[in-house]
């Protein structure tokens, strides 16, 4: 199998490194290919802009997912773009590895997302869900964060940490056609002892090396909904 971790976080010492590490051990031991991408060591650039296209369509007026497809056709992406996509197009596994900022991923994935899932190649016109440029291929999400587990789910103060990854993992994964896997998440973080980290470090090792096991969460499908995408019946 083929991974490609994506990671974003600010400090080379942080927990969610060690996961990131742990991630490449235990993949590569299992004689799994990987790759990684550090986006705050590349010093990524996550603004999508105009300067993404080394030529355009339509130089006037910028429809950024329009020019991404020409873009791919005319070979004009920028180099940064064209290699993560690249890259993502090699994996048959996706891992985003992130801390949770403000409920939701840092600004340096988002750009990520922004960039480089390609209109045309990634998603595009009905290509999305299980029609979508990279179904097939699978994702996961390793998150940390602060709070504590019973502060998240039904009637908690924080409500379901499903509905805080909601973008992500139906906005934006599942919508491109991975298939989607259960998250793996790292609770209370900052604050608990190393022993701790270091159980979170065993019990997600346990987790990668039976991930070609795992089964993903369901998503609509498109079959379930007609030509102008309202439900069937039942």
């Amino acid at each position: 199998m083929k991974v490609l971790i994506v990671h974003a976080h600010p400090e080379p010492k942080s927990f969610t490194a060690a996961l990131r590490d742990q991630a490449v051990s235990t993949l590569e031991s299992q004689g799994h290919e990987v790759q990684v991408s550090d986006l705050y060591a590349m010093n990524w650039n996550p603004v999508a802009s105009a300067d993404d296209f080394s030529s355009r369509e339509n130089p006037e007026y910028l429809v950024y997912a329009l020019e991404q497809r020409l873009g791919v056709k005319s070979q004009s992406l920028a180099p940064d773009i064209q290699q993560e996509l690249d890259k993502l197009l090699w994996a048959d596994l996706l891992i985003l590895n992130f801390p949770i900022f403000w409920f939701s991923a840092p600004a340096m994935l988002k750009g990520w997302i922004d960039r480089v899932l390609v209109s045309g190649v990634c998603y595009g016109g009905k290509r999305f869900y299980d029609q979508g440029g990279l179904s097939g291929k699978k994702a996961l999400v390793t998150v940390t964060l602060g709070g504590r587990e019973h502060m998240f789910g039904d009637g908690a103060i924080h409500g379901p940490l499903e509905d805080m990854l909601r973008p992500i993992l139906r906005g934006t994964l599942a919508y491109v056609g991975l298939d989607v896997l259960q998250p793996f998440v790292a609770w209370h973080v900052p604050y608990i002892s190393d022993e701790a980290r270091q159980e979170f470090l065993k019990n997600y090792q346990q987790r990668l090396e039976h991930v070609s096991d795992d089964q993903p969460m369901q998503f609509p499908r498109l079959a379930q909904f007609d030509e102008a995408l309202y439900p069937l019946p039942v």
